[in-house]
């Protein structure tokens, strides 16, 4: 706990008589998940995010889900995730998700279960890293004794992935992180993340869009975005062509991603797969799409 108040690791719940930041709470005897029983948990994960990417790349595009009655079209245009703006839009590589988290449960036989998929602005990664690091100074000895596997490498390839695809818009790339502000519950992760990362920490006020391009205000003057790894939800990103009463967004930001000039990490209307009702469907997308039986 005084590692945590240290560090300043909070987050934030509205309405609490003792004010909105709090501790984050944290067991202090970690999970330990084997490493056999941990690939295959890899496995199933990789999988259900390439099935989601290619899902995605169809609603949004041909439609051939819906045409061949695979999936019911109710499912798609009754869902309020559903953003008819984005219809057409292909990102670049044609990858909807960069970022995906599913949460995990153990069902009572001892298997793994996934109870929620995170698919439009999935956020854990920098309390995970931050549990790693309170962990690893509470426990130093366990940590060095079982070889517990380094979450650094994630952060790295993470990293190089976002630069990549900024270095497809040009070869010296901005990169902004799209947060609410101080008040959204996961701020201090979207500020550790920032400096973590190297990127700036913007809101949406920040950022303007001009011709079609998104653009950083700064004291030098209008500096060109080439990716945006966003923490506001889908709808709240643009309020000319999506949510209108959002105060978050960026006016225009869908037009500049339609016109392939920004790459957002992930894809505005990524959260069509957060319906809890698409789980029934999966088995037999995923037979449709990979051949495979679908593994969590």
């Amino acid at each position: 706990q005084k590692l945590i108040q240290t560090q300043g690791i909070t987050y934030n719940v509205g309405n609490l008589p003792e004010g909105n930041e709090h501790p984050w709470p944290m067991d202090p005897i970690p999970l330990v998940i084997d490493e056999k029983e941990w690939a295959s948990i890899e496995q199933a994960v990789i999988q259900r995010a390439t099935l989601f990417n290619a899902v995605l790349l169809d609603l949004y595009g041909s439609q051939r889900l819906l045409h061949d009655r695979i999936c019911p079209s109710a499912l798609v245009f009754a869902s309020p995730h559903f953003l008819r703006p984005c219809f057409g839009i292909t990102p670049q590589g044609g990858a909807h998700l960069h970022s995906y988290a599913a949460d995990l449960a153990r069902s009572p036989d001892g298997r793994w279960w996934v109870i929620a998929d995170r698919t439009q602005a999935p956020s854990g990664m920098g309390s995970t890293l931050q549990n790693r690091l309170v962990s690893a100074r509470t426990f130093p000895n366990a940590f060095s004794q079982y070889r517990v596997r380094q979450l650094a490498r994630f952060f790295d390839l993470k990293r190089d992935a976002l630069m990549a695809l900024a270095s497809a818009q040009r070869s010296d790339p901005t990169i902004v992180l799209l947060t609410a502000g101080p008040h959204n519950e996961t701020y201090f992760e979207h500020s550790f993340l920032a400096g973590q990362w190297g990127f700036t920490l913007v809101e949406g006020a920040d950022l303007t869009v001009l011709d079609r391009r998104v653009y950083l205000k700064t004291l030098g003057g209008l500096k060109p975005v080439d990716l945006i790894l966003r923490r506001l939800d889908d709808s709240f990103c643009d309020p000319l062509e999506l949510r209108g009463n959002s105060l978050l967004g960026v006016p225009g930001l869908v037009e500049a991603a339609r016109s392939g000039n920004v790459v957002i990490d992930n894809a505005l209307g990524s959260g069509l797969l957060e319906t809890a009702a698409h789980m029934a469907f999966l088995p037999g997308l995923c037979r449709q799409f990979m051949d495979e039986e679908l593994l969590l």
